[in-house]
């Protein structure tokens, strides 16, 4: 390559949602309104698991830091994207890319290891009853919760360390409203093929293979109840019906955007804004809205917030 034709890229320009103004206006207004619910619905069973001692069991602990992955999964991208469509700015620096896709994909690491220990705490709870408070200790919580997070960071840095040092060569306009690996290996002045491919056995047949290992468990609990009692085969499946719920949601996006094979942009950017405005804030409500006990602490907590607010 000629090095007239080379220039390093220290910035990227997101083409985003819209150039038309005013529809950048209404983006704003629909997303800083999707934002807000994100934060307060996730801080609400933050608090609420935190505040209830009643609350202190391994599923609402799991649950918390489920929250907590969500909420800061939403804050890596829509505080920027709310930016960009208030100022009309829309760059963001190289280190700032490369920071973007290494938290995202720590962060998607971290969940879907989460997800896999809530599944097996629903094993327990409700195929090994009398042993669910042995079995999920709570040194056994720190330990799922650990290695959720170490293993959400091996799988980023296993991504970016074959990818940090690709040389670019001035194309840097990327047609989304945040950083991802697939956009970015693309402006590399290199064959990427082999990176291409390695991306998507990396995140996308994990994505797939840990699916259908949360699905097939599943079944597997639902199987065991139905074999021990089928009357309470509708209470597990009411049980479980929230979190297959949230795994679809969850997976699906993943799934199309490393392993579908004919991506077009608009199917991008909808599956986009579903993974990081729509499905943080459907996992707080999944969970909280049909659960009793933590209705219940709701109730409480607000008669407690009237009372004083009363008081004073």
């Amino acid at each position: 390559m000629n090095d007239a034709n080379y220039s390093e890229v220290s910035e990227f320009v997101f083409l985003g949602l819209s150039s038309y103004r005013p529809m950048q206006h209404l983006l704003l207004a629909l997303c800083t309104i999707l934002y807000v619910s994100i934060v307060l619905g996730n801080l609400l069973v933050g608090f609420t698991v935190t505040l209830d001692p009643h609350l202190h069991t391994p599923m609402y602990f799991l649950l918390a830091n489920l929250s907590f992955i969500d909420l800061c999964f939403s804050t890596l991208a829509v505080p920027k994207i709310i930016s960009n469509l208030y100022s009309g700015q829309r760059t963001i620096s190289f280190q700032g890319c490369v920071l973007q896709i290494f938290v995202l994909h720590v962060l998607r690491g971290s969940e879907m290891v989460l997800l896999i220990s809530m599944a097996l705490g629903r094993y327990v709870a409700i195929c090994k009853p009398l042993h669910y408070l042995t079995i999920m200790s709570p040194q056994m919580c720190i330990l799922l919760l650990s290695g959720a997070w170490l293993i959400g960071f091996i799988h980023s840095m296993t991504q970016l360390a074959f990818v940090v040092h690709l040389p670019f060569c001035g194309l840097n306009e990327i047609d989304s409203f945040y950083c991802d690996l697939p956009w970015f290996i693309k402006f590399a002045c290199t064959d990427t093929y082999a990176l291409e491919f390695m991306v998507t056995a990396n995140s996308g047949f994990i994505s797939i293979g840990t699916f259908f290992l949360l699905i097939i468990s599943y079944i597997f609990i639902l199987l065991s109840v139905w074999k021990c009692s089928s009357a309470g085969l509708s209470k597990a499946f009411s049980t479980l019906s929230a979190h297959i719920t949230l795994v679809v949601l969850f997976f699906g996006p993943c799934i199309f955007v490393y392993v579908w094979p004919f991506p077009t942009v608009p199917v991008d950017k909808f599956l986009a804004i579903l993974d990081l405005m729509i499905t943080p804030i459907l996992s707080p409500a999944i969970y909280t809205l049909r659960n009793k006990d933590t209705k219940m602490t709701m109730k409480g907590l607000s008669s407690q917030l009237m009372s004083w607010k009363n008081i004073s």
